[in-house]
Formats: C-alpha cells, sequence, structure tokens
C-alpha cells in the first residue's frame, strides 16, 4: 500500500514537470473537437435542471511555462450545435426567442488575464454571445497530462473550467421570467489540447 502511495505521488510531481518538458518555454496547443465541448445547466419552472451542450469549439492555447500569466486562450463555440436531447427544445433555442443562430452562429472567447490558482489556474476574459460581450471568469482545473494521442501521437493534455453566466446580460430568452427558464447558466468547459 505504502508503494502505491508512493508511486501515486511520483505521478503527481511528474505532470507538471513532463508539461514543462514538453511545451517549455512557449508552445501553441489547439483542440481536439472530438473530445472537447462546452456543456451548460439551467433551472426550469425553478424545481428542475435543463441539460444541455455545445459542439464544434476551436480553442487555441498559448501556453507559457516560464510566464504563466502571459499565457492566452481564445475559443469559438458554434451556436447552432446546441443539444438537450429534445429535437422540439433545440429548435426554439436556435431560433430568435433565445440564441437567434442564424445572426449569430457562434460564441467567442478571448482571454484577458491568466493566473495560477493552486493546482490550477483562474482565466478571466471576455465572452460574446447573441452579439453581447461581457466578462466572465473561469475557474480552471488542469493542465492534466500530458499524454501521446492514439492516432497522432502528439502530446495531449486536458483543462476542465466552469464559470456560471447570466443569459439575460446577454440578452438571450429576455421575454421569458426566470421562474420559467433559469436566469443563471452554469457552464463547463472541458478541452483536450494537442500540441502544435
Amino acid at each position: 500500500m505504502k508503494r502505491l502511495w508512493f508511486v501515486t505521488g511520483i505521478l503527481a510531481l511528474a505532470t507538471p514537470l513532463a508539461l514543462a518538458q514538453t511545451s517549455a518555454p512557449i508552445s501553441t496547443w489547439t483542440s481536439d473537437a472530438m473530445h472537447s465541448e462546452v456543456d451548460f445547466s439551467i433551472r426550469h419552472l425553478s424545481i428542475s435542471n435543463v441539460r444541455g451542450r455545445f459542439g464544434n469549439v476551436a480553442a487555441t492555447l498559448v501556453w507559457n511555462q516560464a510566464q504563466i500569466s502571459r499565457s492566452t486562450v481564445t475559443a469559438t463555440i458554434g451556436t447552432a450545435t446546441v443539444d438537450t436531447g429534445v429535437p422540439a427544445r433545440d429548435a426554439d433555442l436556435k431560433s430568435a426567442n433565445f440564441f437567434d443562430v442564424a445572426n449569430f452562429p457562434t460564441a467567442t472567447f478571448t482571454s484577458t488575464r491568466v493566473v495560477k490558482n493552486g493546482s490550477g489556474l483562474t482565466v478571466t476574459g471576455n465572452l460574446t454571445l447573441h452579439g453581447v460581450t461581457r466578462p466572465v471568469v473561469l475557474e480552471v482545473e488542469g493542465p492534466s497530462g500530458p499524454v501521446p494521442g492514439l492516432k497522432d501521437h502528439k502530446p495531449h493534455c486536458g483543462f476542465s473550467a466552469t464559470t456560471t453566466i447570466s443569459r439575460t446580460a446577454f440578452g438571450i430568452g429576455s421575454k421569458y421570467p426566470a421562474a420559467i427558464v433559469g436566469d443563471e447558466v452554469k457552464l463547463t468547459i472541458d478541452l483536450d489540447v494537442v500540441k502544435q
């Protein structure tokens, strides 16, 4: 048992060292579209949570191992990929009632500040959604890995970020009161990024 804990400890210490060796001093990583997505959760009628996801996430991370605060993140999310598992609801979400994907087919995020926070990161940036730009703060777990990709054999790392936004602050579903469609939307962003 002691040996298992020792090996686990060594692996935990080796992960950031491996990332440093793989990406030092500055490297560019892009998201693997097959293994990256944005999930959301919102209250319905104040009694239950509706969950869904967005695919088609294209993110780029410029990682500065020596000065993490100089790292940057940009991402584009296809709003037309919204999927809650109910086709009729998804069609309504894509309409002018909510995301209006005909006029606003993408959401974008651009970081303005990256700070080391314990074993993770705090990333501040501007989210543009439904034609409105607002600052958001992402609490990020990671990086994990790196590990070699099964097909491309390039280094892959993982990040998982969370934040909560106000849908009405972005002008989404403004005619629906919070008692029907909650105002707070919890977001979870999972990225598998590949070293370029």
